[in-house]
């Protein structure tokens, strides 16, 4: 065998290992999509379940259950409201959620969707909800009309998950919102 050949043999065989590694690669990252429908039970304004499955609306973050708020100089229950609203809005006949990933938590990530519309993005116009990564667009549409949250002050949900559910919050109204 001349020098040259082998050359030419060992680079075909390294391609042929590369795109070996590829086809692989690309096989274990081909998870395919779960769909659901049914009926679904909203435990808060952002967490569905239906049977033995629990799902996270992907690109939102809502109010906690427990969570209050303020409008108009008054509390209101606003995670018990974001809960309520979500929950009608599955409610409709031809609601379904898909997702192809899970959280730390194991939850499917979904984007609801019915009636053509979807139901993250519909939660977060409506002001029962904030961005989390997506649906930037509809947070500024529902804050410029002063929907829902943005009637009045109220925390962040993440910062209110950081700080406890008991009231103990440090940093003084550190992530409150008042717009």
């Amino acid at each position: 065998m001349t020098r040259g050949f082998r050359t030419v043999r060992d680079g075909v065989t390294a391609f042929a290992l590369l795109a070996v590694i590829w086809m692989i690669a690309a096989k274990l990252n081909d998870v395919s999509e779960i769909s659901l429908a049914g009926r679904f039970r909203a435990a808060d304004g952002d967490s569905l379940a239906i049977g033995a499955e629990r799902m996270r609306l992907e690109g939102i973050d809502a109010p906690e259950l427990a969570q209050t708020c303020e409008r108009g100089g008054a509390r209101w229950a606003c995670g018990e409201e974001a809960r309520r609203m979500l929950q009608g809005l599955v409610a409709a006949d031809d609601a379904r959620c898909a997702g192809t990933q899970r959280d730390r938590f194991q939850r499917l990530l979904v984007v609801c969707r019915a009636g053509g519309a979807d139901l993250n993005a519909l939660m977060v116009r409506r002001g029962m909800a904030v961005s989390y990564g997506a649906y930037g667009d509809e947070e500024a549409e529902a804050r410029s009309r002063k929907a829902g949250l943005w009637a009045g002050s109220f925390e962040r949900p993440r910062d209110f998950r950081d700080g406890g559910q008991d009231g103990s919050r440090s940093g003084g109204g550190r992530g409150f919102f008042g717009w």
